[in-house]
């Protein structure tokens, strides 16, 4: 299975102004496929891509498809320790890094700079790749535990290209902007492989932050921007810190990955001076959007999210039927689907049962078809689009050799949607204050998975079976004062 590099776009990196054209990045793309199949890096292979965010990263990915193999794209951030547990889960032939970094892995696997790398013999012959081939495996938690990787065949991810392709059109896609990160299924397949692998050109910004938010305008003025996706959290930023566009370019703005509010929606639809602004819903394991609802055609509402497009969807009620009207567990069917979770035959069958993925939104679908979200059935914390699976940081936290019991819980936050919480049980005799465990965390995971508020607990409520009662643990905390 290859890629068409006839049909690619261009990329623009916006902080330093680097343009590749075309043509230009369809030679990368073959000079670095030629680098990869003189290491025999095809079919059945895995390539961890170790970096993002620039026109480079789209050169590796590319490559890496050109020659069968999967690619597997992290957190560039990930420390030391959680690039190890992604290397020894995924066994990969190599792990790809920007030019100039300094990145080393104590494990016997080669470290490739592609950039700056030449074939150094004739490509070995690979087997042809099958259409239903793994291509791409996003993690969604486990760098810290059992990892979580949503695989998606080259088929159901070119699926929902074309799928997002036909529903946005060419001249919707012809300048678009990505603020979120390519190592993130709404970045990477929504927002920036949907356009650049259809003709429209890709413009990347530098990511999301105080930093960065408040010049989104004159960048969308400056280059004609014609669609963008984001996370709530990010236009909570933008709207607060700058100045509207002056031009009237923007022909859509899709907005996911994070509940969204009425308001909010009401306000990007003002900034950005169109009606279509999208409340698209998707996730991971549908390659991302599956269903939407825009503000042109319908009156923003909490958690209305539309109708799925390309699929079709249909609710788990409490009696165990599955019907297409009614309310319970949104149950989604899309050819975009993932093949399922890597190595996990388990996490698979719990959500993929005859022919649906369950979802663990519980919601409504109206006579309409419309879909309407109530809440969440699973645990996940949603930090500004990026999901923390609290049972992950439990176990971190309980490698302290002072905590006795952790529970890890979300706060709800008027920026990031969630903020990641922590309630720990000390062993006696145990000093230790915030600040310390902040720091311990910090050595072992990024940022955003490190907690951020702390409560300090004798005991954790237990649920009559002995569990943790997680319900219980936020009423407890949230009634005391955090330290």
């Amino acid at each position: 299975m290859r890629v068409n590099l006839a049909r690619l776009g261009a990329i623009t990196e916006v902080a330093s102004g680097k343009r590749t054209s075309a043509r230009d990045l369809a030679a990368e793309v073959e000079r670095r496929t030629a680098v990869l199949s003189a290491r025999a890096i095809g079919r059945g292979g895995h390539v961890v891509i170790a970096h993002g965010g620039t026109a480079s990263f789209f050169a590796d990915l590319l490559s890496v498809w050109q020659t069968g193999a999967c690619a597997v794209c992290i957190d560039p951030r990930l420390t030391p320790g959680e690039l190890v547990t992604i290397v020894d889960f995924v066994q990969p032939m190599a792990v790809l890094v920007e030019d100039g970094e300094a990145v080393s892995i104590d494990r016997p696997v080669p470290v490739l700079r592609l950039a700056g790398e030449r074939p150094a013999a004739e490509p070995a012959r690979t087997a042809e790749s099958s259409i239903d081939d793994p291509a791409l495996i996003l993690f969604t938690s486990g760098t810290t535990g059992d990892p979580k990787g949503v695989v998606h065949s080259f088929r159901s991810l070119f699926a929902r290209i074309s799928l997002n392709a036909m529903g946005l059109g060419a001249p919707t896609l012809a300048q678009t902007l990505c603020v979120l990160p390519t190592h993130f299924g709404h970045g990477l397949i929504g927002n920036c492989l949907t356009p650049l692998l259809t003709g429209g050109d890709l413009l990347l910004w530098p990511g999301i932050g105080v930093k960065t938010a408040g010049g989104l305008a004159a960048a969308i003025d400056e280059h004609a921007v014609t669609f963008m996706s984001s996370v709530p959290s990010f236009w909570k930023l933008a709207l607060k810190l700058g100045r509207p566009p002056r031009t009237q370019r923007l022909r859509q703005v899709n907005i996911g990955s994070a509940p969204l509010s009425a308001e909010l929606w009401q306000a990007v639809k003002a900034w950005a001076g169109t009606d279509n602004v999208v409340n698209a819903y998707g996730i991971t394991e549908t390659a991302n959007w599956a269903a939407s609802a825009s503000a042109r055609d319908m009156v923003p509402e909490d958690g209305l999210v539309g109708r799925p497009w390309g699929g079709s969807a249909a609710v788990l009620g409490e009696d165990g039927r599955i019907v297409g009207e009614g309310g319970g567990e949104v149950l989604l069917q899309t050819p975009s689907l993932m093949s399922g979770y890597h190595r996990r035959p388990d996490l698979t069958a719990a959500v993929l049962r005859d022919g649906w993925f369950h979802t663990g939104d519980t919601g409504t679908i109206g006579g309409d078809g419309i879909i309407r979200l109530v809440g969440r059935r699973k645990h996940e914390i949603n930090r500004a689009g990026q999901k923390v699976h609290p049972e992950e940081i439990d176990a971190l936290l309980e490698r302290h050799p002072d905590v006795a019991e952790a529970c890890t819980f979300g706060l709800p936050d008027a920026i990031s949607g969630e903020l990641v919480a922590a309630a720990v049980c000390l062993r006696a005799g145990a000093a230790l204050g915030e600040a310390d465990l902040r720091r311990w965390c910090l050595e072992r995971v990024r940022r955003e998975l490190a907690p951020e508020r702390w409560f300090f607990l004798t005991a954790l409520p237990k649920t009559e079976r002995g569990k943790v009662d997680r319900r219980a643990v936020v009423t407890a905390c949230t009634s005391a004062t955090p330290r």
